[in-house]
């Protein structure tokens, strides 16, 4: 990211004496669907971001904000919800903060990123990250990291409509470089995972397809888990969410529940138990198997889960093909991008024959992305 086109448009816009903050976007490794069935997840923070310039401006309530990469300028009161779309985001982050006692004035901020959009990376977590640790650190506001994981999420779900969990918040709050993180989606305890592939890339490759289908079949998804686990909980009372079930209490109600709901609760508890050898791999060194894991969970969610797509299923079989130690839907499904670990020296010809052989039979040119991982929301 050019950090100078910033700099130099907030000069000529408000003159010297901002600050630069910055929040990335996040991966998340394996665990899809695990989170609102109280499972784990296992994301981390990319060297893709979003930058901010600020300072305030002296006013009370006045936010003059400059979107680059869009060219637009906002001009909004706290007390007025803005027109524009991107600028939901940024009130909302203040609003959220006000809510809970911060005293937060006029200022001025040009913002711009490199985290792709819709590609799954969370551009939209990275830019409430990036907003809420500027105005925490700007006005000493004294929220920690945890909280401002939990404005971030609060802002999608206030301003802008999203219901979403607060894996993207939190990987983009508490990225730590040379680490993933094992967050826990019921206690929101989480612990660092080593995560240092040497000889391996993390590869995201685009199909820059997106079906219909995506939210409806969510909430489908959703209740099947919530039918399995009321069922399993009338003989295991101790059951909240799939995550607390077995396979054996899940076979004992195989009579009881349909035969959809079935594979589905199937899935999720054993993507759980699969999240959870990933992590215990990576802390061997192991990468081997957590490539295997990683395909193992595309497998699921594939034929099991049913969230894959043509797409998605050919750039996995391309992987497989050239030896790829590791590749997976990542995100919800139905579009979007596969996640691959690869081995250095078979990285470009991979990258190749996924990209040639997917505009040939799909007529869509793929996008590629390497991503590193690195630290979370930061000063500069």
């Amino acid at each position: 990211m050019d950090l100078q086109r910033i700099k130099n448009k907030f000069q000529s816009l408000f003159g010297e004496g901002g600050a630069l903050y910055t929040a990335p976007g996040r991966i998340n490794l394996i665990g899809e669907h695990t989170d609102y069935n109280g499972g784990f997840v296992l994301p981390g923070a990319i060297d893709k971001a979003m930058y901010c310039m600020i300072k305030p401006n002296g006013t009370t309530d006045t936010v003059k904000a400059y979107a680059l990469d869009l060219e637009e300028m906002d001009e909004f009161q706290l007390d007025d919800v803005p027109i524009k779309q991107w600028a939901k985001y940024i009130f909302g982050v203040c609003l959220e903060m006000i809510k809970r006692g911060a005293k937060i004035q006029g200022f001025d901020v040009v913002f711009a990123g490199d985290v792709p959009l819709g590609a799954g990376m969370s551009s939209s977590a990275a830019l409430e990250s990036c907003f809420g640790f500027a105005l925490n650190d700007m006005y000493n506001l004294g929220f920690d990291r945890f909280e401002l994981a939990k404005i971030g999420q609060a802002t999608e779900h206030n301003y802008v409509g999203v219901k979403c969990g607060i894996m993207d918040q939190f990987a983009s709050c508490f990225g730590k470089e040379g680490s993933l993180i094992r967050l826990d989606c019921r206690s929101l305890e989480y612990e660092y995972v080593p995560f240092d592939p040497k000889g391996y890339r993390l590869v995201l490759i685009n199909t820059c397809v997106e079906h219909e289908l995506a939210s409806s079949a969510y909430n489908k998804r959703r209740e099947s888990c919530e039918n399995a686990a009321s069922y399993i909980r009338k003989y295991h009372p101790e059951v909240e969410f799939l995550r607390d079930a077995t396979l054996d209490m899940l076979k004992e109600v195989a009579n009881e529940v349909s035969a959809e709901d079935y594979i589905r609760a199937e899935f999720v508890i054993e993507e759980i138990q699969r999240l959870l050898d990933a992590c215990q791999a990576l802390k061997e060194g192991d990468y081997e198997t957590v490539g295997k894991k990683m395909y193992e969970t595309h497998i699921g969610l594939s034929r099991k889960y049913e969230v894959s797509c043509p797409e998605l299923d050919f750039l996995n079989d391309v992987a497989r093909q050239c030896g790829v130690t590791g590749s997976r839907v990542m995100g919800g499904g139905f579009g979007g991008c596969t996640i691959n670990l690869v081995k250095d020296e078979l990285h470009d010809g991979f990258i190749k024959r996924a990209t040639e052989s997917y505009e040939q039979k799909f007529k869509i040119k793929p996008k590629v992305y390497d991503v590193i991982i690195k630290d979370g929301a930061r000063k500069l």
